[in-house]
Order: C-alpha cells, then structure tokens, then sequence
C-alpha cells in the first residue's frame, strides 16, 4: 500500500513544485476520506495541486467554477420535464463525481455555498424530495482566496467544520519558484498526467485507513486537546466532536502514509494545525482563520498538555 501512495506522491509533484508537505496533507486527507480546503493569495498553485491529485485518480472528475450568480442547481443538478414520456427526468450537476474541484468557492453566494454541505457530510445529495447516493470515492477539493479579498463570501463555521482539512500554501522558494517558470508545469504536464491509482484502489487504502489502531491513551489525547480548546479563555467556540473524529481519522491517514497499522503521538502533532485552526472561533473576532493569533492560541494549548508516549 506504501508503494501506492509513492506513486501518487510523485505523480502530484510532477505538477505542483511546493512544498511536498503540502501533497501529504492532501493525500491524507483522501485517504481519511474527507474534503480538503486549500487558501492562499491567487497565483500560488492551489488549484495546480488540487487538480494534480484529481487526475492523479482514475476516477470521474468535475470542475466547478464558482461564481455570484451560480444557483443551487448548477451544482446538485435539476429535473426537467420530457414531453415523450410525461415525466420529469433528473439532470445530475457536477457534484455526481468522484472527484469535484469546487474552485474559489468563498466567489458563490452562502446559498450555493451551503447546497455542497449534505454532499460532504453524508454522502448523498437531495433534490426534489429525492435522496440520491453519490458514488464513493467521493472528495471535493475546494480552494479559495483569503476571505478580506474583493467579491468573496466567508464561509460560515458549520461549512468550514466539514472540511477535514484546510491548507496554506505560502510562497514558494526561490529554487521551487525558478523550477516552475524553467518547467512550467501546469501548461505542459497537467493536460498529461497519467493516471496512478485507480477508484476501487483508493477505496481499499481508505478501508486499511479505518482499520489503523489508535490506543486508548492517544485519545484520552485528543479529547484533552479538544476540551482545552473549550475551555479556554481566548476561545469563543472550540474543537467540535466533529473535529475530534477529523483530528484522530487523519492521524489514521499519516500512519497508513509511513508504512504503520497504529498511530503514534507524532501522527496527531503533525494533523493539529490543519485539522482544528480552522475550526477555532476566537473571541473579539467574528471570523475564523488560520491567522498567526489562532496558531499562537493553539500552541499555547498543545504545550499546555502532557504527550503520551
């Protein structure tokens, strides 16, 4: 299974010239089967990375750009009356994929926005008092810009807990940076990529995944950490038993990368920042973030803990 997720390691950095810890928080988060948000300035390659993992998986993929004027419908789908037949005929949007790259999804009005929420949550999708079951694998990958940008929505906190992870890019290096514009990578190798792992072979890593042993110790751990995150004074709204589950599920994901069936302490250390920043709300600000006060405040909790060894 290791030599699996190699091959998608080195088939992703054929494209996207960032940080590699970057490819193994996205991989992660596959494995752990949830949805990945990727912020950052534009320019910087998020959708380059999304897309590259995409690809990467020999599975149905969508693109959807998002948009102010985009409705519900376009994205979940719509039925539409057939003359022949007398009958409404339902037309699946683009969320009827494996794959789907929601792109610059804080662009899309709160509505659209939270029309993906049931999608990612359980799986199914309801339109028309029908209840449609998506087909598994299922991952949306969604960027977008920093939210005090022009035009963009901020996405509410029940919509931000649903994403297993968010990542930051940042800038790449000088050496990284130079590599792209000799290679340019996302012109001449992403319309190439090859296809690496095929949907029934993700589905078995994210079943070996689920099956990752956790002592009891590593979560009497996390629930110390989530309930810290509660009970502390610059936190208006801590870590959710949602994001419990997300923290101690991508840690499963982390052990599975390095070649482990069980998890060791340095599997959660390595997922708390991509997993809980953004499910933090901090008092005296309405908004959440992954600013440099709410990683100050979370390193703050973590050292304050005990790591079991």
């Amino acid at each position: 299974m290791t030599d699996s997720i190699h091959r998608l390691r080195e088939n992703i950095a054929r494209v996207y010239l960032g940080p590699v810890d970057a490819i193994d928080q996205l991989i992660c988060c596959l494995l752990a089967r949830g949805h990945a948000l990727v912020e950052d300035v534009p320019g910087v390659g998020k959708t380059v990375l999304a897309s590259a993992l995409a690809k990467s998986v020999d599975a149905s993929f969508s693109r959807i750009q998002l948009t102010p004027d985009l409705l519900p419908s376009d994205v979940l789908g719509v039925s539409i009356f057939d003359r022949q037949t007398s009958d409404f005929i339902f037309k699946p949007g683009p969320i009827f994929a494996n794959m789907v790259l929601a792109d610059e999804i804080n662009r899309t009005t709160p509505r659209t926005q939270t029309a993906l929420l049931e999608a990612m949550n359980e799986g199914t999708v309801s339109t028309d008092g029908v209840v449609r079951k998506l087909d598994q694998p299922f991952m949306l990958l969604a960027t977008q810009n920093p939210y005090d940008f022009e035009g963009t929505y901020a996405l509410p906190e029940n919509q931000l807990d649903r994403f297993l992870i968010r990542l930051r890019l940042g800038y790449p290096s000088a050496e990284a940076e130079r590599r792209v514009l000799e290679v340019r990578p996302a012109a001449s190798v992403l319309d190439t990529l090859p296809t690496v792992l095929s949907a029934q072979a993700v589905i078995e890593l994210q079943q070996a995944t689920d099956a990752v042993k956790a002592d009891r110790q590593l979560l009497d751990y996390v629930v110390t950490l989530a309930t810290a995150t509660r009970e502390h004074p610059e936190i208006r709204v801590g870590l959710s038993p949602r994001g419990s589950l997300a923290l101690v599920q991508c840690a499963r994901g982390r052990a599975l990368m390095a070649g482990r069936d069980y998890l060791i302490p340095d599997d959660i250390s390595r997922s708390v920042d991509a997993v809980c920043l953004h499910r933090l709300v901090l008092r005296d600000t309405p908004l959440t973030g992954d600013d440099a006060r709410a990683k100050s405040v979370l390193d703050d909790v973590v050292r304050s803990l005990v790591i079991p060894r």
